[in-house]
């Protein structure tokens, strides 16, 4: 079955990278745009009141930002699969890129059309746009791998570049829904069309340019051509596990309960922090107010400046690089100290729920959060393609990402301790726990996992050793990482 191959190249890569790139910089900027608003709209007062929102309780909106995010990391599992087994590829993308711009627009539908119904219909929009995530989001980053022959070293360089636009969507995001919503005087369903609208550049770039760049790349589902290349080289059996891929899973499962609690934590920064950020943070420079949804561009932002810094510390160290292990239990102990940061804001302001704390805490929160991010997402990744027996290594991605959807939903349920409402004093009692227990499990699950770690390197069985060049090293561990990005955004 022949693939025909895209046309063209631009600065050394296929033309069909920058199609891809920017087709994934405007869905991220859709996808992140909606997360910056979607628990601030749910607790703004009702039209009724003066609101645009729906009139939430803290905790029940953050209940439920936790179950969305929960679902958009598992829906990719059953959208992956229809891709590889009917859809292909690229109409998975177009699928999911069109229900996802519905989902929007749903969002954003005025409550005047749909009054006493307009819970519904945000059920209706948050369901569509969970459906589209789960066929757009597994395929776009598979198909960047796809441009490449096996063994080109190219590849590396195109999941950085790739990466590149993941973040700028991410950054972008926060700031221009943030504008649109205060120009419109805090309609947060103006934001969400702005998010629609992005969705829909997306997938006009994907109709224009897709088959001129592309090819027929995606255009196959995976399981026809690997009917054909398992025909030509006969049937494989398959074998029982061997002992030392059972204690390599035994290490994938293990580091999973880990990467739970980090999620947990860092999910916060949509959910709880977003909201500490509009409640209860001073974010006056002069006359002017800095939108709440400003801060979720920071990991972002923090994510392009550093990635490639921590990257270059880890060779320099040389035999001195911390195992897998060690690097988790350390993105878990930064992940601590970013929630100190909270828990100063929240002394700063001495129990006074009319008082305000410095924006400053925020920033120093967000950058240590993204510091033990790229001590641990990228290592994670990299690690289960390192483990995974080759015969079950989709399904030891899926359950990876399974530990990660688990992770969110129960973020959600920690952050929703804030109480269904009360006085504000309460509400800043309850974050100030919340902050400070998320810290304290994060720091002693950092230190176990310290200690863990020489065993769980001797359950590995070699599968870390290796010998790279310098150079060679860096470009992996960057290109890792912005796998990694790909995935998870």
């Amino acid at each position: 079955m022949s693939v025909a191959k895209p046309q063209g190249t631009m600065l050394g890569h296929p033309k069909g990278l920058f199609l891809l790139f920017t087709t994934e910089l405007w869905e991220r900027f859709s996808y992140y745009a909606m997360r910056a608003i979607l628990v601030l709209y749910l607790v703004d007062a009702v039209q009724s009141q003066g609101g645009h929102g729906l009139g939430w309780t803290q905790a029940d909106a953050l209940s439920l930002y936790g179950t969305f995010t929960g679902l958009v990391y598992l829906t990719p599992l059953i959208g992956g699969w229809l891709a590889d087994t009917y859809l292909g590829q690229r109409k998975a993308i177009v699928i999911g890129g069109a229900l996802m711009a519905a989902g929007q627009f749903i969002l954003g539908t005025p409550h005047a059309w749909v009054q006493g119904m307009e819970t519904e219909v945000f059920y209706v929009g948050l369901g569509v746009l969970i459906l589209g995530n789960g066929l757009f989001k597994p395929n776009i980053s598979t198909m960047v791998g796809d441009l490449y022959e096996e063994g080109d070293h190219r590849r590396d360089g195109a999941f950085t570049i790739f990466y590149m636009g993941i973040n700028v969507g991410a950054f972008l995001s926060g700031i221009i829904v943030g504008s649109v919503v205060a120009y419109f005087d805090g309609n947060f369903q103006a934001g969400f069309l702005c998010a629609g609208i992005g969705m829909v550049l997306s997938l006009i770039i994907q109709f224009v340019f897709a088959q001129k760049l592309l090819g027929d790349i995606g255009r196959v589902p995976a399981a026809q051509l690997e009917k054909q290349k398992a025909a030509e080289r006969g049937e494989v059996r398959k074998e029982p596990l061997t002992k030392v891929e059972r204690d390599r899973i035994k290490v994938i499962m293990i580091m999973g309960l880990f990467t739970i609690i980090f999620w947990a934590g860092f999910e916060q920064a949509g959910g709880l922090m977003n909201l500490f950020t509009n409640d209860f943070t001073d974010r006056m420079i002069g006359s002017w107010e800095v939108p709440t949804t400003w801060f979720q561009s920071l990991n972002a932002m923090f994510i392009v400046i550093f990635a490639p810094v921590v990257a270059s510390i880890w060779i320099r160290l040389g035999k001195n690089e911390p195992n897998s292990p060690v690097k988790f239990a350390l993105g878990l102990i930064l992940l601590g100290i970013g929630f100190l940061f909270m828990i100063g804001a929240v002394l700063e302001m001495g129990g006074d729920a009319s008082a305000k704390s410095s924006m400053w805490w925020l920033v120093g929160a967000y950058f240590f959060h993204t510091m033990g991010e790229l001590c641990l997402s990228p290592i994670g990744l990299s690690m289960v393609t390192k483990l995974a027996p080759l015969r079950i290594a989709s399904l030891m991605m899926g359950a990876w990402f399974l530990f990660v959807a688990a992770a969110n939903k129960i973020g959600g349920v920690v952050g929703s301790f804030i109480g269904h409402g009360g006085a504000k004093e309460e509400q800043l009692a309850n974050a100030m726990s919340i902050f400070a227990g998320i810290a304290i499990t994060a720091a002693l699950s950092g230190v176990i996992l310290y200690f863990m770690s020489d065993k769980l390197v001797d359950w590995m069985h070699g599968a870390e050793d290796g010998h790279h060049t310098e150079e060679e090293a860096l470009e992996e561990e960057i290109a890792v990482t912005a796998e990694h990005e790909a995935i998870k955004r």
